[in-house]
């Protein structure tokens, strides 16, 4: 599924194009499932173009079968039920990958659910645990507890024995959330998020900030913040630029940093794969962790899929079933 000129859900086609063919480190995936994820949207609307090389199809992850593979590929890949992160492509019947980017999907995994994690698993695994330093014992803050990234994060962190602070915007979501593992939910539309994790923390704040927000709320994050806390940025939903107070943030030694995935080189993602199978990836094979499902839709309704996340009713993961 693809489009002709960006623009709203209802710019999606179906096209007819070659089969691609695997390059060195590649494997073909005979796609099942792929995951929606907000990139998604953003490119289709025109500001977030695929990085040089890239395929020019939306989808960032992928469920399937290995079909072929590239030079330098090990030759047991072949066959193998994979879930995989790609730069591009996943809204297809085949897409390519690098080998690397792969991880073998568990004998008990439905396919639909493999194809619901790796978007969200590399984005938080990087964001929250190598960027913001969060180690066990430490308190998290993750805005948009029920989005795909939310719902990961709250997971992965009670995973590791941090407390887990999210906000949402219904008292269904923050539900939601809590029966996930949050220890504090709020409703953002209610409640002051500052005063909440003031009042829940004893004054002390949180040690990591996961924002996908930005703009208004950055400032705000900080204030949440102890000190020596980490804010990381991943999102800029509520705008791209933010004023901030920085003598507080000298004051509370606070550090600010922010990443995005797609652009990284294959090998920094082949790295963060590496990591992320020895030290994540068993908490998925043993049933400790599983993403959260919301909807699967043909591949065909990739525009109702695409109105429902911008409606922002989902809980958990949009899913596309290719085959």
């Amino acid at each position: 599924m693809g489009y002709d000129e960006p623009g709203g859900p209802d710019v999606f086609r179906p096209e007819t194009i070659p089969v691609p063919e695997p390059g060195e480190n590649q494997v073909l995936i005979e796609v099942s499932h792929a995951g929606v994820n907000r990139p998604d949207v953003i490119q289709r609307q025109g500001f977030y173009p695929p990085p040089p090389g890239a395929s020019p199809i939306p989808g960032l992850e992928v469920s399937g079968k290995v079909v072929a593979i590239g030079k330098g590929v090990a030759p047991e890949m072949l066959n193998r039920r994979v879930c995989a992160l790609v730069s591009g492509g996943g809204y297809a019947e085949y897409c390519l990958a690098h080998a690397a980017h792969c991880l073998a999907v568990p004998r008990h995994m439905e396919m639909a659910d493999a194809a619901a994690i790796p978007e969200t698993l590399f984005t938080v695994w990087h964001n929250v645990f190598e960027r913001g330093f969060a180690a066990d014992g430490e308190t998290l803050l993750v805005h948009g507890g029920t989005s795909g990234i939310g719902t990961m994060a709250i997971q992965l962190a009670k995973a590791f024995e941090m407390t887990v602070i999210t906000t949402a915007g219904s008292e269904e979501k923050c539900s939601a959330a809590r029966e996930l593992g949050a220890d504090l939910a709020i409703n953002y539309k209610t409640q002051d998020f500052v005063e909440e994790v003031k009042s829940f923390t004893g004054g002390k704040g949180v040690d990591v900030v996961l924002d996908m927000v930005s703009g208004s709320y950055v400032q705000r994050n900080l204030d949440c913040l102890a000190e020596d806390g980490r804010h990381v940025t991943i999102a800029v939903l509520g705008g791209l630029k933010a004023e901030i107070n920085m003598a507080k943030l000298m004051s509370k030694r606070q550090m600010m940093t922010g990443s995005t995935l797609r652009p990284r080189s294959d090998e920094f993602k082949a790295v963060l794969a590496d990591e992320i199978y020895n030290h994540a990836w068993p908490l998925f094979e043993d049933r400790t962790i599983a993403p959260v499902m919301d909807k699967i839709f043909p591949l065909a309704e990739v525009t109702a899929a695409h109105q429902r996340m911008e409606a922002g009713e989902h809980i958990g993961k949009i899913v596309l079933q290719v085959r």
